[in-house]
């Protein structure tokens, strides 16, 4: 596996990619799926890299319906990440052990350590699609194939973090209708009605708890509203969301927001429900003692307040499981977006000693 073919990169480039590294291999194919645009929705010619790596390693490989690279082996343990990117064009170069460009934190270099790792340790593997938007992939998987032994998702934690919580997603939208009339009369008119029922939704979850983490966060993303095209009617519409700690499930928090109303409707969207895992389960186990082992660093047990793909397997699979991935999640999307080299060889051996415990377990 470490044993590298030529790169077709400049010179330079490749002494930087190989210098000092037991996972060359890796290290190419990051480089290669980085310089790969993947944004979401046009993730075909990244999964044709990705498959080509799994194919070189005598695996096997397909990509789905969807759009997924599946990698089946040992059960025991299911490593998957995302494909996809969001936009945003941030040259591709290698300075100084530093890999710059889109995608490098999240989430290639997870999913591209990732593959290091199925292929040295023969555990499956799948590469999903479509995280960043819809999250296609993953829901497809769900319904497509059984229930691994274990789950490991792969998100940018750093080399020395395990993630074990996310805030789940809820999101819908407000519509309301009214009667055109004067506007001298007092009776409120379907925009009011809006305003006023976002603001007693909202008011009602301004609370902070312990943190973000136990909060619900509550975002009006778009408002419209005005008289219809028959001039008969004031209409309103508001797009809204909600980030839902692991104490509530999307049940109370949309039971608020549908006690708030006294005029319209909600029609929701299809909700992620949020996650936490228990550090005491033998994938976080496992992830403790392999990052002691590897860097002799104290494993930092992360709790996100976003959400992620973890969130839709938990909803569903009733498995140990954990979210681990190399990178800084601060440039998550961001114009500087890169990842150091080191921390990526890390991250493997990390990956390969949980992955071969599990599959001892």
């Amino acid at each position: 596996m470490n044993a590298g073919t030529t790169h077709d990169g400049h010179a330079d480039t490749d002494a930087d990619l190989i210098a000092g590294s037991d996972w060359v291999e890796a290290r190419r194919l990051l480089y290669d799926m980085v310089s790969t645009p993947s944004v979401s929705g046009d993730e075909e010619d990244a999964a044709e890299v990705l498959k080509a790596f799994f194919e070189a390693h005598d695996r096997e490989v397909w990509i789905d319906e969807v759009g997924n690279v599946r990698a089946p082996a040992d059960d025991s343990v299911l490593l998957t990440s995302h494909i996809d990117t969001v936009p945003g064009e941030i040259p591709v170069k290698v300075d100084d052990g530093v890999l710059w460009g889109r995608g490098s934190v999240d989430a290639t270099g997870p999913l591209c350590s990732m593959a290091a790792a199925a292929v040295e340790t023969g555990v499956s593997f799948v590469g999903v699609v479509g995280e960043e938007t819809s999250s296609r992939g993953a829901w497809h998987l769900v319904e497509d194939r059984e229930e691994p032994g274990a789950v490991v998702n792969g998100e940018p934690s750093g080399w020395d973090g395990v993630t074990l919580g996310y805030r789940g997603f809820l999101s819908g939208t407000y519509v309301s209708t009214s009667e055109l009339g004067h506007s001298s009369r007092p009776e409120d008119n379907a925009i009011q009605s809006a305003v006023a029922w976002w603001s007693r939704v909202a008011d009602f979850f301004d609370e902070e708890y312990d943190g973000v983490f136990d909060t619900v966060t509550t975002k009006p993303v778009n408002f419209d509203g005005g008289p219809t095209d028959d001039g008969l009617a004031v209409e309103a519409t508001v797009d809204v969301q909600f980030r839902v700690p692991p104490r509530l499930t999307i049940d109370d928090v949309r039971e608020v927001a549908e006690g708030e109303l006294t005029r319209g409707s909600v029609h929701w969207n299809k909700p992620i429900p949020p996650v936490m895992m228990s550090p005491r389960t033998e994938v976080a186990r496992a992830f403790r003692v392999a990052i002691r082992g590897v860097g002799g660093t104290k494993p930092r047990l992360l709790r996100k307040t976003g959400t992620s793909d973890m969130n839709i397997f938990a909803g569903t699979w009733d498995c140990p499981m954990a979210t681990y991935g190399p990178g800084d999640s601060d440039l998550d999307h961001a114009p500087d977006e890169r990842l150091e080299l080191t921390e990526f060889d890390n991250s493997i051996d990390v990956l390969v000693e949980v992955c071969e415990t599990l599959a001892d377990d």
